[in-house]
């Protein structure tokens, strides 16, 4: 995975210059996963009230494949009466592409269609199957201050399931009101699987940017994007809170409002399916069970994912480094809300980091001022004792105490910036305005479109080459470590990174890239200083 590539790069710069000792660092655990099945391995008894009286059917009349449009501010839906499945789920404020009239996001393709998203399963059967459904309500057509609702109902058996689905105005959420009702003379005990099915919310090949299955419990977030694993089937083992396909932009999640629920994932022809199962409820003669669902399907926007339950705004993981990017992410929008524009907004926001950073910075420079005077007594030390590395480790160690130096005074400030670099890294990688959001939008006196995504890679590839050239422009400014392998691998560093660097979203390598402007700067002024 590119995130872990990065990670090992940076990593592998510090011990080359700190030392060889911090090149394996800790890997993530992976959550406990187990293949899927159809239905749970095995009930988890959970009793729900039987308080309310079961729903009447005396007037039932179904209307098989009744098509109802549901169109706000925010998005356009089109449900199925017979379920109440989505066919279709269009983002009106977001675009495929970057091109003219490029069509809508539509979270519900034709090809998800066919897996019934946000169908129920009940006992095994799908309900959009084996039920007879009928509609109260029609179309409807909401401004941002309005919500409305459809009433779905469908009969199998001696078991009526009710379905009362609100849409509102200003949001992406679907709140929904199901009860199964019991009509016949014995009790009965009931499984329930609410599912949604989505089709890849991103390219298969882009790392950085993967679908992925997503479930969130008391254990945290447990995320999965493996094709292989998927295809197989996971199933978690720890009970769940809600479950979700998303990418870094997009969201499809399902959010009981109960927590004694388990989560299964698998990819299916092609499309991501999660599943949330609740076993063991229990319906006397004549009685019913309720249950609160949410649905969201939108953009990861933190205002709106605020609005579910269950804290759905962990579906935006900033991994370890959360503490950092959540405050630059904000500063971000605070630049972009003066200049309006997110490419003017990075380079701010990495010129203010490095102020706050410029102390550290001098530090670190004066510091390998300092290693550089040392460097031919250093170079005597290592032909002198090449035979006894310990002696000539003390000798070493003796000479930067006799003049006060720190050998590794030069890079502890770097240390110290990483975290910042890994939340930035996080934060512009996660943040959806982003997407689609134009730096300079053509190669300047061409038409040719240039960095007008800065979620996307530099199509023709200058800023991560200028990049490369600013990384070599430093390492020709710093002064050379004393041990030969260790120099050859720092000269090595600007050409891994300008590689990886290579699809990295434009927006990241502009932050890099001023970075090392700016470093180039300062370095250069320090020497102009002393002469």
């Amino acid at each position: 995975m590119e995130n872990k590539r990065v990670i090992l790069a940076v990593a592998l710069s510090l011990a080359v210059l700190v030392g060889w000792n911090f090149l394996f660092p800790p890997e993530k655990q992976a959550p406990k996963t187990e293949t899927a099945v159809q239905q749970s391995a095995s009930p988890s008894a959970s009793s729900a009230t039987a308080a309310p009286k079961a729903e009447s059917l005396s007037a039932f009349a179904p209307t098989p494949g009744k098509k109802i449009t549901v169109d706000t501010p925010l998005y356009t839906a089109v449900l199925n009466a017979t379920g109440g499945v989505l066919e279709q789920f269009s983002l009106k404020n977001y675009h495929q592409t970057i091109a003219p009239n490029a069509p809508l996001v539509n979270l519900i393709s034709d090809t998800a269609r066919a897996k019934a998203p946000l169908g129920i399963i009940l006992n095994g059967s799908p309900t959009w199957q084996n039920v007879e459904w009928s509609v109260e309500g029609g179309d409807l057509k909401l401004d941002a201050a309005a919500s409305g609702s459809l009433v779905l109902v469908g009969r199998m058996g001696d078991t009526v399931l009710k379905r009362v689905m609100t849409f509102t105005g200003d949001s992406y959420l679907i709140d929904e009101k199901f009860s199964l009702s019991n009509n016949g003379g014995t009790p009965l005990r009931n499984r329930l699987s609410m599912t949604a099915s989505v089709e890849r919310l991103s390219a298969a090949d882009d790392s950085y940017n993967p679908t992925q299955s997503a479930f969130y419990g008391a254990s945290g977030l447990s995320l999965e994007s493996g094709d292989k694993k998927l295809m197989e089937g996971i199933a978690l083992e720890k009970p769940v809170e809600w479950g979700a396909v998303m990418s870094n932009y997009f969201l499809v999640a399902i959010i009981p409002d109960t927590t004694d629920l388990h989560g299964k994932a698998k990819i299916e022809d092609g499309i991501f399916r999660v599943a949330l199962d609740k076993d063991g409820i229990e319906i006397p003669a004549g009685g019913r069970s309720d249950l609160s669902i949410s649905y969201f399907l939108g953009p990861k926007v933190p205002k709106y994912l605020e609005m579910a339950p269950h804290n759905l705004i962990a579906s935006i993981d900033y991994g370890w480094f959360d503490f950092v990017a959540k405050p630059l992410i904000k500063l971000l929008h605070f630049f972009y809300d003066y200049v309006g524009n997110y490419g003017t907004a990075i380079i701010l926001l990495t010129i203010l980091i490095k102020l706050i950073f410029w102390p550290l910075s001098q530090k670190s420079y004066k510091s390998m001022d300092q290693m550089k005077k040392l460097q031919p007594l250093l170079t005597q030390l290592r032909e002198k004792y090449k035979d006894d590395r310990t002696k000539m480790n003390e000798e070493m160690m003796q000479l930067y105490k006799t003049y006060k130096v720190n050998p590794a005074g030069g890079c502890l400030p770097m240390v110290v910036q990483i975290p910042v670099f890994f939340g930035l890294y996080q934060a512009l990688l996660h943040s959806i305005e982003l997407r689609h959001a134009a730096f300079i939008t053509h190669l300047p006196f061409t038409n040719m479109i240039w960095l007008a995504d800065l979620s996307a890679k530099d199509p023709f590839y200058i800023t991560p080459l200028v990049m490369g050239a600013t990384m070599f422009l430093q390492q020709k400014m710093t002064p050379a470590p004393g041990d030969p392998t260790q120099a050859k691998v720092m000269l090595l560093m600007p050409v891994v990174f300008t590689f990886m660097f290579l699809n990295f979203p434009s927006g990241l390598v502009i932050y890099w890239l001023v970075n090392n402007v700016i470093s180039i700067a300062q370095q250069g002024w320090m020497l102009n200083k002393k002469s």
